[in-house]
């Protein structure tokens, strides 16, 4: 199974390759081949003092207040295949990660670190899926794959007030052909707080041939009762009217009937291709509000456009029942959402991120 057509991942590991594997860390920077270990500074020396280089000396690195810090900076072709990450929950919204395929301005990728985990909340929230994988205690995976023909830079920042102490990091690799007829990842974040019209939009303004592969929604009820009875929509290739469209948020997402299990109780649950991991519930206390995170991945099944695609979500409840007669309630929730999807390059700019107010959860 391969995401963007390139055959480096799964279903293809009894095949010999003349691919060569690399993988960046603060222990070798720079990926180079018999570089790991070498480090004699770091976050570990004083640890490590009485052993000596070999001995994590560099498990990690310090990303100051405000400032940006290169991750990975790699000549091509090749391809990023898995991506582990840890930090400290305080920061998962306020560190982004930029990905530029091939020397690009505009970078491909934009999401804050929590939310291209599936962790948008602060809270953990463990993962089981194809692409992304969380563990105890937000050990962040991702499997997405990640082919560059010419070069691949990535980065985070910091735009916190205060330095982000102690980021882990290991981002492995292939150096690899790369066939013509793959297409670059690409990722967005977005924020409706609260939502105008009771409709989220995911993604627009897009241009080019690709899939969509995966969406991530960071979802908080600002009301009560059922918050999911919105329509997950895709327009492709400029129709005015949208060629897919679902029949409810919880079914979008695989669920059914509220994800209500047992009785009165949401049912939270995570698996290969789509969950709602994360359900926070108010404690009578400070937390005063329902959050939800929830993803759903495209891999057998992705939505393919020619030419452009756009993607919304409505937010959509009930009112009160007067007279055996139903009627929806227009929602105004807050929600996060990060949608991932292959295209050819180059792309259209994303819309900028909002500064650290609009990115904080409130």
């Amino acid at each position: 199974m391969t995401f963007s057509g390139l055959g480096v991942h799964l279903g293809n590991l009894s095949r010999l390759s003349d691919a060569r594997t690399r993988s960046i860390s603060a222990e070798n920077p720079d990926g180079r081949p018999g570089a790991g270990g070498m480090a004699t500074e770091g976050n570990g020396a004083v640890a490590g003092r009485d052993l000596g280089r070999g001995w994590k000396i560099s498990p990690c690195v310090d990303i100051p207040a405000e400032s940006v810090r290169t991750l990975a900076d790699i000549d091509g072709p090749g391809a990023i295949q898995h991506i582990w990450i840890t930090m400290d929950r305080k920061f998962w919204r306020s560190l982004i990660l930029r990905f530029h395929w091939d020397g690009e301005e505009n970078p491909s990728i934009e999401v804050p670190l929590g939310d291209f985990f599936c962790n948008g909340w602060g809270e953990h929230a463990s993962v089981t899926s194809i692409p992304v994988a969380v563990n105890p205690t937000g050990g962040f995976n991702s499997y997405w794959e990640m082919p560059f023909r010419r070069h691949a830079r990535i980065t985070v920042e910091n735009i916190a007030p205060e330095p982000a102490r102690g980021f882990f990091y290991q981002i492995t690799y292939a150096l690899t052909e790369v066939p013509d007829d793959c297409a670059y990842l690409h990722a967005q974040w977005r924020r409706s707080d609260p939502v105008d019209g009771a409709l989220h939009t995911l993604l627009d303004g897009v241009r080019g041939r690709g899939h969509y592969v995966g969406t991530y929604l960071a979802w908080e009820a600002h009301s009560r009762g059922w918050w999911g009875e919105g329509e997950m929509k895709f327009h492709l290739d400029g129709e005015q009217w949208p060629t897919i469209c679902g029949t409810g948020t919880e079914d979008y997402f695989g669920g059914a009937w509220g994800f209500v299990h047992p009785e009165n109780t949401y049912g939270a649950f995570t698996g290969p291709y789509l969950g709602m991991p994360q359900v926070i519930v108010p404690d009578g206390f400070m937390r005063n509000q329902q959050r939800f995170g929830l993803y759903r991945w495209h891999v057998p099944d992705p939505i393919r456009f020619t030419e452009s695609i756009e993607v919304t979500i409505q937010a959509l409840g009930w009112r009160p029942e007067w007279n055996g007669e139903p009627r929806y309630l227009p929602l105004k929730d807050d929600i996060a959402s990060t949608a991932w999807w292959y295209q050819t390059e180059p792309h259209a700019p994303h819309p900028p991120l909002p500064g650290l107010a609009g990115l904080e959860i409130d």
